[in-house]
């Protein structure tokens, strides 16, 4: 079989290395999640969504959404993994990102299914320490705490704003979770703060929505064996729904407001 021709889609130079998602072509706006199945399932929800690639944790898709092209694509569990995602994804013409994934609750009266819009991100994330010093701070655009908070009021949805920790180790360890009481950060993840440093150093739109699955730190670590923490439950699976047309919408509502 011949190579294909210099400017063939499949040729090597074409794609990018980690995601092999083409340099070119991509769609400005993305839905970015952890799970490739979430992936599939948020991109199911479009018109005319194609697979563009599935390469490691990195499957990507491509579609519209009330007529505004996008991208949904999955980055794996976290930071250092998900920069790179976001990274090559600004490199293929991506300017505007929404992170939706899970999260524990940290303040009181934010309840299982519940969404939480991220305002900022405590930089616990294992990544950007090696790229900005630590003063450097994981802000999202203002522009996408609104349109996320009037997304997801359109939808009825219940939802709450404020800073997220973003924490690079899922598992306890020496370090006790404890170390942010009274601080009242709203929420505890694992990729928010990478994506907002990228888009911050890249000069380029990005916000987060979260769908509550544990209602307090305590509740995401399995401590004793029992495995108390369950993210599998109706509940979830019902915040997740909401959530996925609320990340898709406010992208919609970027897009057609210029907020």
């Amino acid at each position: 079989m011949s190579a294909p021709a210099p400017d063939a889609p499949d040729a090597p130079h074409s794609l990018l290395p980690l995601s092999r998602v083409p340099r070119t072509g991509l769609p400005q706006r993305a839905v970015v999640v952890g799970d490739p199945a979430r992936a599939a399932a948020v991109a199911a929800l479009l018109d005319d969504a194609e697979e563009v690639s599935y390469h490691r944790e990195y499957r990507v898709f491509r579609g519209t959404w009330h007529g505004v092209p996008v991208v949904v694509a999955s980055h794996g569990i976290g930071g250092p993994g998900a920069i790179l995602l976001f990274q090559e994804l600004a490199e293929a013409g991506v300017r505007t990102f929404v992170r939706f994934g899970t999260a524990g609750a940290m303040r009181p009266g934010i309840g299982d299914g519940d969404l939480v819009v991220a305002e900022a991100a405590v930089r616990d994330d294992g990544v950007t320490g090696q790229l900005v010093p630590a003063e450097y701070p994981a802000v999202s655009a203002p522009e996408a705490v609104l349109a996320l908070t009037r997304a997801a009021r359109d939808a009825g949805a219940p939802h709450h704003r404020g800073i997220v920790w973003t924490r690079a180790a899922f598992q306890p360890g020496l370090i006790p979770l404890n170390q942010y009481d009274g601080a009242g950060l709203a929420a505890i993840e694992m990729e928010v703060s990478a994506l907002f440093v990228m888009a911050s150093l890249r000069g380029l739109v990005a916000g987060a929505v979260l769908v509550v699955d544990g209602v307090n730190a305590d509740e995401l670590v399995d401590r004793d064996g029992t495995g108390g923490y369950d993210p599998h439950r109706d509940v979830v699976a019902e915040g997740v729904a909401r959530g996925s047309v609320v990340a898709l919408d406010a992208l919609r509502i970027l897009t057609k407001e210029q907020l």
